[in-house]
């Protein structure tokens, strides 16, 4: 254990395929453990890496006006996001209405508890992922300091990084709640974007409801709202 904490830290040697397995085996290390163990003997040293989103990705966001999208970076900065998107986790898309960084309005922001009923849940998996970035990128200032800012105002951020918890982005279902629909529970797929050099690869996060339910009935309800009011939003970034 003593040697993953070095690893964490960026203090170990850079062990080979074999030492790895067998401290993933002493362990018992599930499998995003394990790709976060290796993240950890490869991680990249330098300047961090700089998000950009593409034109083209900014067009599929518009296109998907029924689907509640949004693009996060390694960081869980909120880089783009289409109009439903931005109502379904908050109001992103209106100034000052919620934080652009998930982790921030996850452990800093009250209201992200009626939001996300499943509070837990997500701030557990806000968590791991920042754990992940943190491996990958140690010398990322920012980072860094998010992690910092975080462990300094949040009892249940120390809590929840203290038990050491990894997580990589999947799929599969959430609830939320908005004034609009109330509670709703949907799928969710996450999709990597690959990087480009010198670029951090960017997460587009997609929901959606199975045809006919009273959650596709509610989703409609709000893409009615949004669609009857702003239209299709964007960031000015």
């Amino acid at each position: 254990m003593d040697y993953y904490v070095r690893l964490e830290q960026g203090r170990a040697t850079q062990p080979s395929p074999e030492v790895l397995d067998g401290l993933a085996d002493a362990l018992a290390l599930d499998a995003a453990e394990r790709r976060h163990l290796v993240t950890l003997a490869g991680a990249r040293r330098g300047p961090a890496p700089r998000a950009r989103v593409s034109p083209l990705l900014r067009r599929l966001l518009d296109g998907m006006a029924r689907f509640p999208a949004f693009v996060t970076d390694h960081r869980l900065d909120v880089v783009a996001w289409n109009a439903l998107g931005a109502e379904l986790i908050g109001g992103l898309g209106e100034p000052g209405r919620r934080h652009a960084n998930n982790a921030r309005y996850l452990f800093l922001d009250p209201a992200s508890r009626a939001v996300h009923p499943e509070w837990e849940a997500r701030a557990g998996e806000a968590v791991g992922q920042l754990r992940v970035a943190a491996g990958r990128f140690p010398d990322d200032t920012e980072l860094t300091a998010l992690i910092a800012e975080l462990s300094s105002r949040s009892a249940d951020f120390r809590r929840i990084w203290d038990s050491g918890e990894v997580v990589m982005c999947g799929a599969g279902r959430k609830r939320l709640c908005h004034p609009v629909t109330g509670p709703l529970t949907l799928d969710y797929e996450t999709l990597h974007v690959p990087a480009e050099p010198g670029e951090t690869g960017l997460v587009v996060h997609v929901f959606s409801a199975a045809e006919g339910g009273a959650d596709a009935r509610a989703l409609d309800r709000l893409v009615a709202a949004v669609t009857g009011t702003a239209g299709l939003a964007r960031p000015t970034a």
